[in-house]
């Protein structure tokens, strides 16, 4: 009976754990999308890459992660943006990236 409950317990266990991992995977994959799209959106303002960088990190950070890369001198006006969100239930850190791109006539910067 007890061999019943111990595996219970561990089983439990083992599910929350990969529910923190998938919840973390998703609020990662959530900034990564809203950094790219306001690393493209400042692209297409005719904004530079530098700022288009600064916009990401800060729309990342706003949605509780990190920027950790932004290619934001793509050719076309694609922007790729990886960020990190802290799963302290894990230990681990959940690293996503996502890319967007201004489609039509990008601004010529001031």
């Amino acid at each position: 009976m007890i061999a019943v409950l111990v595996l219970g317990m561990v089983l439990v266990l083992g599910a929350a754990r990969v529910g923190a991992a998938l919840l973390a995977r998703a609020r990662a994959q959530t900034a990564a999308d809203a950094a790219a799209l306001a690393a493209a959106e400042a692209l297409a303002s005719a904004q530079t890459p530098v700022r288009a960088a600064a916009d990401a990190a800060s729309t990342a950070e706003a949605n509780g992660a990190r920027l950790v890369d932004c290619d934001c001198a793509g050719a076309g006006g694609r922007v790729t943006a990886t960020v990190e969100i802290d799963v302290p239930v894990l230990g681990r850190v959940a690293r996503v990236s996502a890319s967007a791109e201004v489609l039509g006539q990008v601004l010529p910067a001031p």
